[in-house]
């Protein structure tokens, strides 16, 4: 338990929206008696609503991310902010420069390349000056490909890496409005800005880039691999460029020339093939349709609003079987598989929220500051939370 004049180890802002209500009852069912956690957003009707619901008694905060004052106040009085208020380019980063500041550590779900790589210009040398851990990417986006590259580098004995390939192999889950409107803002965002565009695009976004050169780049991943088909995974540009941040922060130890891909897995024969030519082409196309003014605002009409999400039956009953192969320049290829019987991207999420505010608030931690990675501030700590929380992240030589 954090020993300090704050009045709460979590805060916990969001709390009434669709993922925060998630995180708040995972941790109204696990964290430790004794740890003193907060619930914040902008209406303390529908927080105090929660609080009932949760059956706690925690405190609750009023705090509008436009306003400054209430920022501060609230990154002051708490050992971490755990927040799921996003699109973060809109909401996010102000609350992340005022943990910065104040030496409070930050734990939030963005999969925003823009915000994040703002947020290392902005928040990395002030974070390191005052002691905070500000840790983006803490649920699907992007603890599963972080860890399962981290833990199978650990396991081959740490040596430079030649390939990673983030192989799903079952996926079942629904998706929010949260999720679409931080897409929205993104491409919004990247239409009026070239920059933005090359960024999104740039492995190495998130880093000063490596000092040597590189190869030709892994391709797309469509295609046959191993007598299957497999097709791009639509989360794999940006969860490459987490990894290539946790590389970097570690010295480069998985290696400058390091390739790394995700893939989603189809089958065999014309069934394979069909379903990763869907996937391929569909994935291409919604991206593109969010890219356009006009066609982004046909898909409006029929995407989730912000603030809803899909319905219980779809997260009851969502699920994630991912591997993660990892080929060292020198000895066995290693395997982690990371699966768990939650919905990927709400009840899953929650979880990994959860646990990585409380181990940001209660675990011995690498004497790390700055913007991380959840690999690089959390790793075996975090791991070990989830396993106790029906995750799998096991590591074996690949076979």
């Amino acid at each position: 338990m954090s020993e300090n004049a704050r009045d709460h180890d979590i805060v916990l802002l969001g709390a009434t929206g669709f993922v925060g209500a998630f995180t708040a009852r995972h941790l109204a069912r696990s964290a430790p008696d004794g740890v003193r956690i907060a619930l914040a957003g902008r209406s303390r009707a529908r927080l105090e609503d929660a609080r009932r619901e949760l059956g706690v008694d925690w405190p609750i905060m009023e705090v509008d991310t436009t306003d400054e004052t209430a920022i501060t106040r609230m990154t002051r009085s708490t050992s971490v902010v755990a927040t799921t208020v996003g699109p973060y380019l809109r909401y996010g980063m102000e609350v992340a420069a005022s943990c910065a500041r104040e030496g409070t550590s930050y734990a939030d779900l963005s999969g925003e390349s823009i915000f994040v790589a703002r947020s290392i210009q902005r928040n990395h040398d002030a974070a390191e000056k005052s002691g905070a851990r500000i840790v983006h990417s803490c649920g699907f986006d992007s603890i599963p490909s972080d860890l399962g590259v981290g833990l199978s580098h650990s396991a081959a004995g740490g040596v430079p890496i030649v390939a990673a390939t983030l192989r799903v192999r079952s996926l079942r889950g629904g998706i929010s409005g949260g999720t679409i409107d931080s897409l929205r803002q993104q491409m919004r965002e990247a239409r009026t800005d070239a920059s933005a565009r090359r960024l999104i695009a740039n492995p190495f976004a998130l880093t000063p880039g490596p000092s040597v050169r590189l190869p030709r780049r892994a391709g797309s991943g469509w295609g046959k691999e191993r007598g299957g088909w497999q097709a791009p995974f639509i989360m794999g540009a940006y969860n490459q460029q987490i990894i290539q941040r946790s590389n970097y922060l570690t010295g480069w130890s998985y290696g400058q020339l390091m390739q790394y891909r995700e893939v989603v897995t189809t089958g065999r024969g014309v069934a394979g093939f069909a379903a990763a030519g869907a996937i391929s082409v569909g994935t291409a196309a919604f991206v593109g349709a969010m890219s356009f003014a006009p066609t982004r605002a046909i898909l409006d009409r029929v995407l989730p609003e912000p603030g809803t999400g899909p319905g219980a039956d779809t997260v009851e009953h969502g699920r994630f079987v991912l591997d993660v192969d990892v080929y060292p320049v020198e000895g066995e290829p290693m395997r982690a598989r990371v699966a768990a019987p939650f919905d990927p991207g709400y009840g899953g999420t929650g979880v990994m929220l959860g646990e990585s505010a409380l181990s940001l608030a209660l675990d011995e931690l690498p004497d790390r500051a700055g913007v991380l990675t959840p690999m690089v501030a959390m790793g075996d700590k975090l791991a070990e939370r989830l396993r106790a929380h029906r995750f799998t992240l096991d590591v074996a030589p690949l076979r």
